[in-house]
């Protein structure tokens, strides 16, 4: 989805509940997501927004990786499906 009237720069929130566990654990999971979402190719005018699970703090760097990279996949995908569907 794009956002309207924001810069061409991706934006990207990350969010890590308490599921995940105490604070340093959280913010281990948000520092992980935060540098995979560098390391992918992100679509631009688009605004993403990150859930993590504790499985984010054990997995390795590449796995993390191919899951964003499949998430944001999917997301184009569906993007382009409704704004078909939409006749745009």
């Amino acid at each position: 989805m794009q956002a309207e009237g924001h810069l061409s720069t991706p934006e990207v929130g990350i969010v890590a509940g308490k599921s995940v566990g105490n604070a340093v654990r959280r913010n281990r999971a948000k520092r992980r997501l935060r540098e995979v979402a560098h390391a992918v190719e992100l679509l631009p005018h688009t605004a993403y927004v990150v859930v993590a699970s504790p499985q984010v703090l054990d997995a390795p760097f590449s796995e993390l990786n191919d899951w964003m990279q499949g998430a944001v996949e999917a997301g184009a995908q569906a993007d382009s499906r409704a704004r078909n569907k939409d006749g745009q």
